[in-house]
């Protein structure tokens, strides 16, 4: 068993790879221009053939070394590969035996297009892999041009190639793309050969064309999905509020929520991506974007590492828009809040506009009425957002859910949670005081001024 084992997201089997579908693309691109052009010659040939080897000693080493440690998923188990795939172990086959009798003939390596491992690696970038394709065709388009004009003869008629000029390759895939685009302005054909020849052409570029014009609409419309998803939430909830008269200042903050929801978070609901995976992905996901925030908060320091997990399944992300109203005083409290980005401020007095303290991100609130503490579950005061404010939600039945399998950071959360209350009620409690103490000042100060008066008045 192979001591070390690869996976396809390794960055190795990666850079690998990348070195393989070189070794692929030099087969594919080459094999037909040496076969139509005459670039192979006597004089440069060793290079061709280095080159070829060491494309064929790549292969090798992929199917000897890299693929049986690649592990891949079967039945739900990891397991690893112990041989190679058919289709890589055909692309090996030795045809270049032929050269003594064919001489070396470019053809015979056709074999390696068959490399299997390439094409998973191409599917990947779907835009990119069709490109290639439609590249393709022309290129072969090209080399097969060139071929015709040989067999019928260089410059025999208007429509083969007239061989003249150095450049063969690049006026022949001139030719190629002209013919496939179907742009125009070539010569007719005029026998047999190349009438067949370019229906052949003209059915292919149609084919190619419609594949990348269907492939192009496929990657745009994916890309495109979750904004085409929001814009059609927005419009039915703007069309549902029209349909019913509702204010155009409402109308307004509605389409303000959704520009900055979406703007800030990339999604409308965080929830509705979460919920369709397993419990475990749920809570490491949770645990890398919400656990810094919360393990910050006071209320939490100190219980139970494993109840602070449980509670992060539980948190729900909403935004707020400036000047809203999170919970109003004496309303059954149901929720608490943890402030993950942004600051909310409390208000009361006899106007409702006094700000008593302002709340910014990693503070919690609600936890009063939520754990009853108190006697009672009702808001002690009234919070509105100061800004755009995205807090934290949880309900009253999911904690209580949570704290039933945890007592000791149940009480622990309530003793918080009443000094918390204990806190909040200190400065009315000590102006109430200041103001009984005046009162007593007062009214000694009047007995002592009337004894006095009394002492001194003659009788």
């Amino acid at each position: 068993k192979p001591q070390t084992e690869l996976t396809t997201s390794n960055l190795m089997y990666v850079l690998w790879m990348f070195l393989v579908s070189l070794a692929w693309n030099w087969n594919a691109w080459f094999i037909p221009v040496r076969w139509a052009f005459p670039y192979q010659t006597p004089d440069n040939i060793y290079y061709w053939l280095l080159t070829d080897y060491m494309c064929d000693l790549i292969y090798i080493l992929d199917i000897a070394i890299f693929q049986p440690r690649l592990q891949f998923v079967r039945g739900g188990d990891i397991v690893v590969s112990e041989t190679g795939h058919l289709f890589d172990v055909a692309s090996l086959v030795p045809l270049e035996l032929f050269y003594f009798k064919t001489g070396i003939n470019p053809l015979l390596r056709l074999p390696r297009l068959l490399k299997h491992e390439v094409f998973s690696l191409l599917s990947l970038l779907r835009v990119i892999r069709t490109t290639t394709y439609l590249l393709y065709c022309l290129h072969c388009n090209a080399c097969l041009y060139y071929w015709g004009s040989a067999f019928k003869g260089l410059g025999s008629t208007k429509w083969v190639y007239n061989g003249e000029g150095n450049r063969y390759y690049i006026r022949c895939y001139y030719f190629a793309v002209k013919t496939l685009i179907t742009i125009g302005g070539l010569p007719d054909p005029t026998t047999l050969f190349e009438i067949v020849f370019q229906l052949i052409n003209y059915f292919v570029g149609v084919f190619a064309f419609s594949i990348m014009i269907g492939q192009m609409r496929d990657v745009v419309g994916a890309a495109t999905a979750g904004q085409t998803y929001y814009r059609t939430c927005m419009d039915n909830t703007i069309k549902y509020m029209s349909s019913y008269r509702i204010p155009k200042d409402v109308q307004n903050r509605v389409k303000t929520w959704y520009n900055y929801t979406w703007q800030s978070q990339g999604m409308l609901d965080e929830q509705e991506l979460l919920t369709q995976l397993p419990d475990k992905m749920r809570l490491d996901i949770a645990i890398d974007v919400n656990y810094s925030i919360v393990s910050k908060v006071p209320l939490f320091q100190g219980c139970d590492r494993q109840m602070i997990f449980d509670m992060l399944k539980s948190l729900r992300s909403v935004v707020y828009l400036p000047g809203d109203y999170v919970c109003k005083k004496g309303e059954v409290g149901r929720e608490m809040y943890i402030i993950k980005a942004g600051e909310v401020q409390v208000v009361g007095g006899p106007d409702g506009k006094t700000v008593f303290v302002t709340l910014r991100a990693g503070s919690v609130f609600g936890e009063i009425s939520l754990l009853a503490v108190g006697g009672g579950n009702r808001r002690t005061a009234n919070v509105i957002a100061h800004g755009f404010a995205n807090l934290f939600i949880l309900d009253k039945k999911d904690l209580n859910e949570i704290l039933v399998h945890y007592p000791e950071s149940k009480k622990l959360l309530r003793k918080k949670a009443r000094l918390s209350m204990n806190d909040f009620t200190r400065v009315p409690i000590y102006q109430h005081a200041k103001a009984t103490r005046t009162v007593i000042v007062v009214v000694i100060n009047a007995v002592v001024s009337n004894l006095f008066f009394w002492l001194v008045t003659p009788f």
